[in-house]
């Protein structure tokens, strides 16, 4: 019984998390901060609901193995290719929302796109 509702607890928060992931890619400005969003409270959201599985399981050795493969999964990958995407985003020329206020990458995007020039002469 007890087992149930905290199945429930996390597995409601996990959906929470998820449900802020989609509201913060429909309504933050530019692609990079969208990107954030969906990354930090997607990963969350899907590890709450890892964890609410392994709960409802009874401990269960098999799920525990899955459960935290794919968690550790998660949270190795989605940084990784965000960040990754991003930074295509940013060299491919997405511009940041005028309410941003440090562009830490315009020297890098610069050199990319002058060597990129430079090869195709």
């Amino acid at each position: 019984m007890i087992a149930d509702w905290v199945t429930a607890g996390f597995i409601l928060s996990g959906a929470l998390f998820a449900l802020i992931a989609a509201l913060g890619i429909v309504r933050l400005p530019d692609v990079f901060i969208r990107m954030h969003a969906s990354t930090k409270a997607g990963t969350l959201g899907c590890g709450l609901i890892l964890i609410g599985l392994v709960v409802q399981s009874g401990g269960e050795t098999a799920v525990i193995a899955r459960a935290a493969a794919a968690i550790v999964f998660l949270f190795l990958t989605a940084p990784v290719a965000a960040h990754m995407i991003g930074r295509a985003a940013y060299l491919a020329g997405d511009k940041l929302d005028e309410r941003s206020v440090i562009d830490e990458m315009s020297d890098e995007a610069k050199a990319v796109r002058s060597e990129a020039s430079d090869r195709s002469d």
